[in-house]
C-alpha cells in the first residue's frame, strides 16, 4: 500500500504546476484514505487536540465551527504539510518573480516556520472545519501575520451527496476593471485541493500582472460537512 508520502511525490506535478499557473487551483484525487478520513472527524471532539475553536457566527465569518490544531500535529497531518510543502513552494516562488516581487521561499518548510517564529508567529494554522445544515463560509483570505506562504490546501473529509448537500467550495476571481468571476468545485471525500491564499499571476499584454482571489463556501442544504485546512505559515494568535 502506498503512503501518504509516496502519493504526494508521485502526484504529475508538471500537470498541477500548470493548472496552478493556469487556474490558480489544483488537486491530488484519493490523497486520504475513508478510514484516514474518519479517524480525523472522529477526533473532532478531542480537546487535547486542538489551541482554539471558533464559532463562525461570532464574527460574521459564515455559520458553522473550526478549531485549530495545537502543536504537535498529528502524524497524517504533519507528514501532508511537511512532504507537499517543497513542490508548492517552487510553484510560489514562480509567481513572485513573474510578478516582480523580491521574495523568494525556502524549499524546507521548517526555514518557512523559522522566518515565521522569528517574526512572532508561533501558531498553528491548521484547521478542521464543520458545518450542519445551513452553513455556509464567507469569502475571505487566510494570512495571518506579515510572514505567509501564498498556497494553501484543504482535504475534504464527506462525500458530498452522500454525507451533505450544497457546501460546494467557492473561489472568487477579481478580474481588473471587470465583474468578479466565481469558481465552483466539488472535490470527493480523500481529496485534497490546493489553491492561492490570496493571488496568482495572470499573464496580460505587457507581462504578468496581479489577480486577487477569495474562497469561501456555499451553503450546506443538508447533512454535515468536514473540512481540513493546511496552512503552511503559522499565526501570532
Amino acid at each position: 500500500m502506498k503512503t501518504l508520502i509516496d502519493k504526494i511525490n508521485e502526484a504529475n506535478w508538471h500537470l498541477i504546476t500548470e493548472k496552478m499557473h493556469r487556474n490558480g487551483y489544483a488537486a491530488i484525487p484519493n490523497l486520504l484514505l475513508d478510514e484516514q478520513c474518519e479517524m480525523l472527524k472522529a477526533n473532532y471532539n478531542n480537546p487535547n487536540t486542538y489551541r482554539k475553536t471558533v464559532v463562525m457566527e461570532r464574527y460574521r465569518f459564515g455559520s458553522g465551527e473550526y478549531k485549530y490544531f495545537d502543536y504537535p500535529l498529528p502524524n497524517v497531518i504533519q507528514q501532508i504539510r511537511t512532504n507537499i510543502y517543497p513542490h508548492l513552494a517552487s510553484i510560489a516562488n514562480a509567481w513572485f518573480k513573474a510578478l516582480n516581487i523580491d521574495k523568494q521561499f525556502p524549499l524546507e518548510h521548517t526555514e518557512l516556520l523559522r522566518q515565521c517564529h522569528q517574526n512572532g508567529q508561533q501558531k498553528a494554522t491548521v484547521l478542521i472545519l464543520k458545518y450542519g445544515k445551513g452553513g455556509f463560509n464567507t469569502l475571505h483570505q487566510d494570512l495571518y501575520g506579515d510572514v505567509y506562504f501564498p498556497i494553501q490546501t484543504v482535504l475534504f473529509l464527506n462525500e458530498p451527496e452522500k454525507d451533505f448537500t450544497g457546501g460546494e467550495f467557492v473561489l472568487t476571481q477579481q478580474i481588473p476593471r471587470a465583474q468578479s468571476k466565481a469558481i465552483v468545485l466539488k472535490p470527493k471525500k480523500g481529496d485534497l485541493l490546493i489553491f492561492t491564499t490570496n493571488f496568482k499571476p495572470e499573464k496580460g499584454t505587457k507581462g504578468y500582472y496581479r489577480v486577487n482571489m477569495k474562497h469561501g463556501v456555499s451553503e450546506v442544504k443538508s447533512g454535515n460537512r468536514h473540512t481540513l485546512g493546511i496552512i503552511f505559515h503559522d499565526a501570532v494568535s
